[in-house]
């Protein structure tokens, strides 16, 4: 089973790949991991990554497929895996099918957790830090008491050029520009499965669960 989990910077998808790939018995495959182990294992694939990062440019999607391609050999993948943060773009989901089609399998479905762009941008853009001890506040999941002033030491809270709204606002421009073709492509393949992310974890987590299972092979075979 093959499922490709996808959402926005700040819909809460990162949060929930992991306890997802428990509940489901899947294994979880985040791209960033698994880049992260190439290079620190020196393979041969890492090796090649890093000769095109050390460059300033992307790594092919022909590089990051084989990874993918690998993984999916290891035993713990057997049942299948939650793919986290790969594909970004249509031409990956592309060359990922005809990767999966050479093996006998494909996408099985493809949730996508979604949320309002004023919810993103309020979530993305509502980190505050303290000056003193840095710990981080939240203007929606995390406030302090009072506004601007540190819970702990009162020392004053300020906002890092990263999580400001001008900054959010353009990842989230980067994104839907990148990921709306994609959010397409598996719509039309059938695959696709809406998820409200402006729910608590656990209920984003329940309906995530519900539609995996609904839409897994066993389900496939029986319609």
């Amino acid at each position: 089973m093959i499922v490709i989990l996808l959402g926005a910077p700040g819909s809460g998808k990162g949060t929930q790949g992991v306890p997802l790939s428990e509940k489901l018995g899947l294994a979880h495959v985040a791209s960033g991991d698994m880049f992260r182990e190439h290079l620190s294992q020196g393979t041969e694939l890492g090796k090649l990554a890093k000769s095109y990062m050390e460059k300033g440019e992307l790594v092919p999607d022909d590089v990051t497929i084989r990874m993918i391609e690998q993984r999916l050999e290891r035993p713990d993948a057997a049942g299948g895996v939650i793919l986290d943060g790969f594909p970004r773009t249509l031409p990956q989901a592309e060359a990922l099918e005809e990767a999966l089609a050479a093996q006998g399998r494909r996408v099985d479905v493809a949730p996508f957790v979604q949320v309002s762009t004023d919810e993103l941008l309020r979530r993305l853009g509502g980190r505050w830090m303290c000056r003193v001890c840095g710990r981080s506040y939240h203007v929606v999941s995390n406030p302090p008491k009072h506004d601007h002033v540190c819970d702990v030491d009162g020392g004053e809270l300020y906002q890092r050029e990263d999580d400001s709204i001008d900054v959010a606002r353009k990842r989230l421009q980067v994104y839907f520009e990148q990921t709306q073709p994609l959010v397409d492509y598996y719509r039309d393949r059938g695959v696709l499965v809406d998820v409200n992310g402006e729910q608590s974890i656990e209920q984003v987590s329940d309906d995530l669960v519900a539609a995996i299972r609904r839409r897994g092979p066993e389900s496939s075979a029986a319609a």
